[in-house]
């Protein structure tokens, strides 16, 4: 990925091309997947919101100025679980697609995870190129799935990544 720079987001140019990017993503990722409805409701402006608020323990890969991926990490979002980190998310634009960057974003948080043994990705039920790419890294299913409401049910599935 000789072209490409990972690296903390930082600035509000940075954080606004990761909004762009979960936007795009999403549109892009989930169209079939989930209620269309829903879907029309996440705005390029909703995702660059949220990500002004949400500025920690989040990566992106660049081209140039460009951000054309991120990833988010960080300790398992449920309290019980201390002994596991957490993939929260990670996007990388259509047009990038086969250039790796998925990989160095995801080795990338696997540095800042360190500290845990096993690393946990949730991934939308019917997501075949995203399971597709845990399953290459390493990620095995462990049973464990959950109900999200996405304007209808949907169903996500637990992986776990064993160092």
């Amino acid at each position: 990925m000789t072209d490409y720079i990972i690296k903390p987001m930082e600035t509000d140019e940075e954080i606004d091309g990761k909004g762009y990017v979960h936007y795009k993503s999403w549109q892009k990722t989930y169209a079939g997947l989930m209620d269309a409805e829903y879907l029309k409701s996440v705005t390029e402006e909703k995702c660059k919101q949220m990500s002004h608020q949400w500025t920690d323990n989040i990566l992106v890969a660049k081209d140039g100025e460009k951000v054309v991926g991120f990833v988010a990490y960080g300790k398992y979002r449920d309290e019980d679980s201390t002994d596991l980190g957490e993939v929260f998310a990670i996007y990388v634009l259509t047009d990038y697609y086969g250039k790796k960057i998925g990989y160095e974003l995801m080795n990338a948080a696997f540095e800042k995870l360190s500290a845990y043994q096993k690393i946990a990705v949730w991934v939308l039920k019917g997501n075949e190129r995203a399971i597709l790419f845990y399953k290459r890294y390493g990620f095995k299913f462990d049973g464990m799935e959950q109900e999200i409401m996405l304007g209808t049910p949907n169903t996500e599935l637990r992986m776990i990544y064993e160092r």
